[in-house]
């Protein structure tokens, strides 16, 4: 029986994980113990005692979360978080998605986020650059004085 760790988050305190909790029903589904419920209501505290549980311990084989949206405010923060949890062979459930790392397709759309994340990050260093370059040929000064 996998290890599963449920994750749930809103974004405000006036908001509730009473929809998210429908997770345990698809855990149960799927096979998967639940060993801990991570939640954070309007503060993103849950997420970094989970991969301390997960990184410390791996007392996890898959983290489930509602949506992709509630793993991460950013996607430079999300992506850091999904590389955590692969290097530690983790698995990731998304439902809203339909991610599910444990199938090959699964693996296959969580590898192109990867990806894709990457690709952003290239574009946005390339902007910065041109950004730079811009500004430097107007005469302004970039950078420490």
């Amino acid at each position: 029986m996998r290890r599963a760790a449920l994750y749930l988050r809103v974004s405000t305190l006036e908001q509730t994980t009473v929809n998210q909790e429908r997770l345990r029903a698809v855990a149960a589904r799927m096979g998967c113990e639940i060993v801990a419920v991570h939640r954070d209501n309007g503060i993103s505290v849950a997420r970094a005692a989970m991969a301390g549980r997960v990184s410390n311990r791996r007392e996890l084989d898959i983290i489930m979360a509602w949506s992709v949206d509630r793993l991460g405010r950013s996607l430079q923060d999300l992506v850091g978080f999904l590389s955590d949890i692969h290097a530690l062979k983790i698995d990731l459930y998304l439902h809203q998605q339909g991610i599910d790392t444990t199938t090959p397709a699964g693996k296959a759309m969580f590898q192109m986020m990867g990806v894709f994340a990457e690709f952003e990050g290239a574009m946005i260093a390339e902007r910065v650059r041109a950004g730079t370059a811009r500004a430097k040929s107007q005469g302004k000064h970039c950078g420490r004085r």
